[in-house]
């Protein structure tokens, strides 16, 4: 495995954003599948359902139900061919990694319990890649020793 996303890399792919650009092309360019865990997805397909709640309740909030219900049907396209792959995490170790990372940074760099989590599950899969347009989170995934891209 070369690369592991955070939420915010996901987002640029399948809601255009200003990262949008930067996020496509680093994910045409990689050599393999890009790997996500179940808790990435369902942090995704939660922000993507959260934004859809915020918009039908105030118009210049989140977006609309069919560009949530696009970005979602887009994500699975690529999960049904193969572009983006679940693995499998031993959740146990990854939060323990959870906890080590977050008593050695959190205080410190104010960081979040999913970025946590993210970044623990990259070290878990070893990966080389951590792939965050995140400021805060790219700090922690340096921090904890590995590659921050793009």
């Amino acid at each position: 495995m070369i690369a592991f996303p955070d939420t915010s890399f996901l987002c640029a792919i399948y809601r255009r954003q200003d990262n949008s650009p930067a996020a496509a092309a680093h994910f045409k360019a990689m050599k393999e599948a890009l790997h996500v865990s179940t808790l990435l997805l369902y942090e995704f397909r939660q922000s993507v359902r959260f934004q859809v709640w915020l918009n039908a309740r105030d118009k210049t909030r989140g977006y609309p139900q069919a560009d949530g219900d696009q970005a979602l049907a887009d994500l699975q396209t690529d999960l049904d061919t193969g572009a983006v792959v679940l693995v499998a995490a031993e959740w146990p170790d990854v939060h323990s990694r959870a906890e080590t990372l977050s008593r050695q940074h959190t205080t410190a760099g104010g960081h979040r319990s999913l970025d946590v989590l993210h970044v623990a599950t990259a070290l878990h899969l070893e990966v080389e890649e951590f792939l965050t347009f995140d400021a805060n989170q790219r700090k922690l995934a340096a921090a904890a020793g590995l590659k921050v891209k793009p």
